[in-house]
């Protein structure tokens, strides 16, 4: 099982729903910034992914998130296609833990 972590800073208010099967979803946006070291060069690393966290046992993960909150996440990456046909990538989230 191939798990990727991304640790950032929360800058989308999260969005609370529930499916017609009952299964609570939150999805936020994550922005994650670093310095990583490529080809023996410094290089800046950008990016601001959607995060989905659903589940009962990811409600107690989420209930306390807020915009500008650094956290890391962990989980897998899949693609979604919107309602107007384009695809993006979004991080399914398994743990979810606060950065203090």
């Amino acid at each position: 099982m191939n798990q990727l972590t991304l640790s950032g800073v929360v800058c989308k208010t999260p969005k609370y729903s529930q499916s017609p099967a009952g299964i609570p979803h939150c999805i936020f946006v994550l922005e994650h910034k670093s310095m990583q070291v490529e080809a023996d060069l410094n290089r800046n690393c950008y990016v601001r992914l959607q995060v989905v966290a659903s589940g009962t046992p990811m409600q107690q993960q989420t209930q306390q998130l807020h915009v500008g909150q650094q956290v890391q996440v962990t989980g897998f990456l899949n693609r979604h296609e919107g309602r107007n046909g384009l695809s993006q990538l979004v991080l399914h989230a398994q743990h979810i833990e606060r950065i203090f």
